[in-house]
């Protein structure tokens, strides 16, 4: 009788514990299903009512167009190239001033506009508003460019700004010279047009950035620390409107960049006496760096997707999806590691999951049989918002445990601060005005850069810092960038001026509507 009642007992409480789980699920369910179909992050500021603010039209002839494309196209053909920190093209960086002036007459001319060379090569632009109490904001470019060989397999010479199938080839055309021309030729129109700002702006042109903009930029912002300035915000190149790339997806998306990913170059040493190749010893200098390295790559660093800003990336862009990735990216508090185990199987979705580590250097041995006293490899880290440089280098001596071998920190950086992206971030906010009154279809989401701008330099004379530019990429396209074949097309190149033109004239207004919640609007 008493293992009857025990049976009995242990059954009841197997059938308690199956309800609840069985309860537990139904109820993640429900609650999962309901935020699956009504969670729209992107709602923005759809029921604001925006300060009226006197709108120039830009109206363009035949003429006017062509000499646009022309312009641009010139500034492509001036190879701007950086190679190394202290190996730049000069005698282009001077041809390209020369071009600035030229086609800008207006921008260099106007007693409105003030214009210093800052470091010889590099631009910096002021232009006072009528307002002095609202707080400036400023645009950035970069007139240098990566190196580009034709023999990669370009199919028009990289400095050539060649005409094919309505696009326009060449280094720069999407990185950055787009933006440079755009921001510089918006303003020409608008100085033609008699326009006066409400709030004051600065355009810094880099001419560096492509070799961490040491001179450049670190010096404009210098000269601006020194007069006391500070930034409402700052937009630089970065992320740009994503057409068909991200699988699933319905309909383009304008992603802007709201932080960057750190860095860290990490140099590993081994250090032995050398030996001749008929006597080696168990275990060789290139054995031991070997060995390290392979336990770097097997053992990636921990993933953190969820607890950064690309959480905020999908949050925006869940409504846009088909089930049942809708049901997953509007439930990442549900779905998140299941999330990142998926995306971790791509390099290029792996960046947004974790500090990626890549292997770019390795170096040892002068002659086949000599076992060399010395090996080294150079790691490179792109650090994920959730962590810092410190906790990385901790990870990469936890993991190459060897004594052995020397762990040096060449140079890095923290990833940088996370710019908001709210109702009430003013940047954030014109910027995705300015993109939705222009492509009504597209969604704005907040995104991550993985790769570094200038703008990392600025970040003491401003709390928010944006990248992104209408730079439209369809697939195949991002590998263009410092790759073969960059290319704009000629449509796209005109919208970005015409962003630019309309970006700055929003700007004007003196605060955001408040938030719909608070409109008391049905």
């Amino acid at each position: 009788m008493t293992g009857h009642s025990a049976q009995w007992k242990l059954m009841k409480f197997l059938k308690v514990l199956l309800f609840s789980l069985i309860f537990s699920i139904t109820v993640l369910f429900l609650v999962a299903t309901v935020r699956t179909f009504t969670f729209d992050a992107d709602a923005g500021l759809q029921l604001g009512k925006w300060e009226n603010t006197t709108t120039i039209s830009l109206h363009l002839s035949p003429q006017q167009r062509t000499n646009q494309l022309g312009n641009f196209k010139a500034a492509i053909q001036i190879p701007t190239v950086s190679f190394t920190e202290t190996n730049i093209n000069r005698s282009a960086l001077r041809e390209f001033d020369t071009l600035l002036r030229k086609v800008f007459p207006k921008v260099f001319s106007s007693s409105l506009v003030q214009h210093e060379v800052v470091e010889n090569y590099s631009h910096l632009f002021t232009v006072p508003g009528s307002e002095p109490d609202l707080e400036p904001y400023m645009l950035l470019a970069h007139i240098d460019v990566v190196p580009a060989d034709e023999a990669d397999g370009w199919d028009a010479p990289p400095f050539s700004a060649q005409e094919l199938n309505g696009f326009i080839y060449g280094r720069g055309t999407i990185d950055n010279k787009q933006s440079v021309m755009g921001i510089l030729q918006a303003l020409e129109y608008l100085l033609e047009r008699g326009y006066t700002p409400r709030r004051t702006f600065y355009i810094g042109l880099g001419h560096d950035e492509e070799v961490n903009g040491l001179h450049g930029a670190v010096n404009i912002v210098k000269l601006l620390k020194s007069r006391g300035v500070k930034l409402q915000y700052v937009l630089d190149e970065g992320l740009a409107v994503l057409d068909g790339v991200i699988s699933g997806l319905d309909g383009p998306a304008a992603l802007i960049g709201i932080s960057e990913k750190g860095q860290a170059t990490v140099k590993l040493s081994v250090s032995r006496p050398p030996g001749h190749s008929s006597m080696p010893p168990r275990e060789s200098t290139i054995g031991i760096l070997a060995s390290a390295v392979k336990r770097l790559e097997e053992n990636p660093m921990p993933r953190l997707f969820g607890y950064g800003p690309e959480r905020g990336t999908f949050e925006h862009l869940a409504h846009k999806f088909g089930l049942p990735l809708r049901f997953i990216m509007s439930n990442l508090w549900l779905f998140s590691p299941l999330l990142s185990r998926v995306m971790e199987r791509k390099p290029d979705t792996n960046a947004f999951v974790r500090t990626t580590t890549a292997v770019t250097m390795f170096n040892s041995g002068v002659k086949i049989n000599i076992i060399p006293s010395y090996a080294e490899a150079f790691v490179n880290f792109r650090i994920h918002s959730a962590q810092t440089l410190q906790e990385v280098l901790e990870l990469v001596e936890s993991t190459v445990s060897d004594e052995r071998v020397k762990v040096e920190l060449v140079n890095g950086f923290d990833p940088l601060p996370i710019s908001s992206y709210d109702e009430q971030a003013f940047g954030f906010q014109i910027i995705k005005k300015t993109v939705q009154s222009m492509f009504p279809q597209l969604t704005v989401a907040p995104g991550i850069c993985v790769g570094n701008t200038d703008s990392r330099h600025y970040k003491d004379i401003t709390q928010d810092t944006y990248r992104f530019a209408p730079s439209w990429f369809k697939p195949g396209d991002p590998q263009r960038f410092h790759g073969v074949n960059e290319r704009i097309s000629i449509q796209n190149y005109e919208e970005i001026v015409l962003f630019y033109f309309q970006l700055i004239q929003n700007n004007d207004i003196r605060k955001l509507p408040p938030p719909h919640s608070s409109q008391h609007e049905l």
